[in-house]
């Protein structure tokens, strides 16, 4: 079947929120637990939802809640300064829409959040869908998120390209049918990434078009 869907991991594909995601980590441990961690501990689950990724630091469901609590406030006060598009990915997005190309976001992150992300750097209006963390019971790397997506976007798995960063992604779309791209801008090892068997790597957000024109 033709691919003619591309749905889009938001964090570390479209949005580079990496040194947010890091600051709002920091201060929550800090505020709650009253100390750090390694930049590696904190972004090793990145990719998958944060209630998830909480769990690394601590077992107290109330001392979880509380972390989860601080988080959301440091990243919901810096969001807008912060979040920023790759360069050239809005160019991208363009081009594909020119070319034909329906398009569409599955995320780990909350679902008004992650628009709004979109919205600050100028790539809402070229997303269709949008399928969040809250949307969907089941939760990368199960399939069931980009499911979900292919369905809103009305098109068949095999139909679709998912794009990601995360091992998380790759493994997700794998399962769902989908063809995946692993992009390596984003928050993850290249070798991580390939362990998942993507169908393609891109290394280049300028090369992001002709990549996926080539999976067609």
């Amino acid at each position: 079947m033709a691919i003619r869907t591309i749905l889009f991991d938001n964090d570390g594909t479209l949005v580079d929120t990496y040194d947010m995601i890091l600051a709002s980590f920091r201060h929550a441990t800090q505020k709650v637990l009253g100390r750090q961690f390694s930049e590696a501990e904190y972004m090793a689950k990145v990719g998958q939802p944060l209630a998830t990724q909480m769990w690394d630091f601590t077992n107290d469901p109330k001392v979880h809640q509380d972390l989860l609590a601080s988080y959301r406030a440091h990243n919901e006060s810096t969001h807008d300064q912060l979040v920023k598009a790759f360069p050239g990915i809005v160019d991208q997005l363009s081009a594909l829409k020119a070319a034909g190309f329906s398009m569409g976001v599955v995320t780990s992150k909350m679902h008004a959040l992650a628009w709004r992300g979109l919205q600050v750097v100028g790539a809402a209006p070229y997303m269709d869908c949008l399928v969040g963390a809250d949307d969907c019971e089941k939760h990368k790397p199960d399939p069931a998120p980009i499911l979900l997506g292919c369905q809103r976007m009305g098109a068949a798995p095999a139909e679709c390209i998912y794009v990601g960063d995360s091992p998380f992604d790759i493994a997700a779309g794998n399962s769902a049918g989908c063809k995946t791209l692993a992009v390596t801008w984003g928050m993850f090892d290249e070798a991580e990434l390939l362990a998942e068997n993507p169908s393609a790597v891109v290394r280049l957000v300028g090369e992001l078009v002709e990549t996926i024109q080539g999976l067609k």
